[in-house]
């Protein structure tokens, strides 16, 4: 490799390691997207107007953007050797210009400028009227780079398959490939398969209404796995929403499009085939839990969009969206879900979607408000309290339903229910307690089914509803 002829850095999939022009979308997608998407229909064959019209909709913060730590040194031995290191993009050249100014590169850059789309052919005759045939070395990632490495003197490959490798020596290169792309691991990852404990919460109208029949558990089972595809599809879209704000974030930078693992465009991809999985297992269902689910991912991306940053309303849309659950096992499984069960149930959430962010507050470093979030710690206090009335709202909402015609037609022993409000009301307060001193996961659903002692306490609940609806002398004589 010439230690004297510049050294020429694609930047989508080469420097770095995620795509600006998704980023752009993403960003501006979350910010105004409406302009985003009208945008992106009457530009959609024009890519080099596309990119310089999502520049002006959304900023994007370079220094933020993940690098190839590969290239990243390679650049940085360079330029302690003399040598030039250019960027060379089919991204907007204020984008580019940007990055290059973020790590110390030349000024000198090569883009997009809104009306040429600077790429493949376009890119090299730029390249080769400014250095000359074989007047630099190139790094590139794709098939498109093809006429870029022909004009170079030697070629850098990074994430390139063994094809694209030998096609490229075979005229004549010296190719050095670079990085190890992207694992199915870390896609997983991204789907946030943890998360899909939470459904365990469709079970809930069959355990209320004592229907343990196997057509209705495999149905639930079912639903449940349509909601996991779904649930995954919505965490795929909040993760791209959410690049900026994950990337400031002490732990969620690390997340597998924030910190460039798996690329943006492989996530568009996967978001899509678990959106169809989702609505298609709805379908197949019925159309009661099609319905349910159209709402659940409708309302998810309001969420995403723009309701989580609005204070309050985020809280009641999350506890509408565990409750949802429960009416989409309701729908499933085709046993009725009590008036009762969903009234109790939500001020219940209502105190989890707030031990979520006092958790989230309890973490934070300073007093400003968490990024893409309404709230900062000064709202400490204000989350306690409604989290409190959520608590003594569903304690007493429970103390009602045990005088209904329902539960006592379910649960002919009455004082069990009274009993039962005690363990209730210390579960309660020790996921707000916990939630304050930000001793938790950052969602109250999954740590509670985690937490051993949790878990215990609500083993007690539940065994102390059975025997006071008689089940434990139905099935064990006793």
């Amino acid at each position: 490799m010439s230690d004297l002829k510049p050294l020429v850095l694609d930047v989508d999939g080469t420097f770095l390691k995620t795509d600006m022009l998704f980023e752009c979308f993403w960003a501006g997608l979350g910010r105004d997207p409406i302009a985003v998407l009208k945008t992106s229909a009457q530009n959609f064959r024009h890519p080099a107007v596309l990119k310089a019209e999502l520049a002006k909709i959304a900023e994007i913060r370079a220094d933020l953007l993940p690098v190839q730590p590969e290239i990243k040194a390679l650049a940085q031995e360079s330029l302690a050797a003399g040598r030039e290191v250019v960027l060379a993009s089919a991204s907007h050249e204020t984008q580019v210009r940007a990055l290059a100014k973020a790590h110390g590169l030349s000024e000198r850059v090569f883009a997009s400028d809104g009306a040429t789309n600077l790429k493949g052919v376009r890119k090299a005759d730029a390249l080769v009227e400014a250095y000359g045939e074989n007047g630099f070395d190139y790094a590139g990632n794709e098939a498109t780079d093809i006429p870029i490495w022909q004009v170079s003197e030697n070629a850098l490959m990074v994430d390139g398959s063994d094809a694209l490798a030998q096609t490229v020596a075979q005229s004549g290169k010296t190719v050095s490939r670079y990085g190890d792309g992207w694992s199915i691991r870390d896609a997983i990852r991204a789907m946030r398969p943890h998360q899909w404990v939470k459904n365990v919460l469709l079970f809930l109208p069959m355990i209320a209404a004592h229907d343990f029949g196997w057509m209705a558990i495999l149905l639930t089972l079912l639903g449940m796995a349509a909601f996991s595809a779904a649930a995954s599809c919505i965490y795929i879209v909040n993760d791209l929403l959410d690049l900026e704000a994950d990337r400031l974030h002490k732990t969620k930078h690390k997340r597998p499009f924030a910190s460039g693992a798996v690329p943006i465009k492989i996530g568009m991809m996967l978001c899509l085939l678990l959106g169809v999985i989702a609505l298609g297992l709805g379908a197949l269902l019925s159309p009661a839990f099609f319905g349910v689910i159209v709402i659940y991912m409708t309302l998810s991306l309001a969420y995403s969009l723009r309701l989580k940053r609005m204070r309050w309303i985020d809280v009641a849309v999350l506890a509408t969206l565990y409750t949802l659950r429960v009416v989409a096992g309701a729908a499933a499984s085709g046993v009725d879900a009590s008036g009762y069960m969903l009234v109790f149930i939500f001020p219940v959430f209502i105190t989890l979607g707030c031990v979520k962010r006092m958790t989230e507050l309890a973490k934070a470093e300073n007093d400003d408000r968490l990024p893409g979030r309404g709230y900062g710690k000064p709202d400490r206090g204000d989350l306690l309290n409604v989290s409190a009335i959520g608590m003594v709202g569903a304690l007493l909402i429970f103390f009602l339903y045990s005088f209904s015609e329902q539960a006592l037609a379910l649960y002919p022993s009455q004082w069990l229910l009274w009993l039962a409000l005690v363990p209730i009301a210390i579960w309660l307060y020790r996921m707000i307690k916990t939630g304050w001193l930000g001793a938790m996961d950052y969602d109250p659903i999954v740590f509670a089914l985690r937490d051993k002692m949790g878990v215990g306490i609500i083993l007690i609940v539940i065994g102390m509803m059975f025997y006071a609806a008689g089940l434990f002398q139905q099935w064990f004589g006793f």
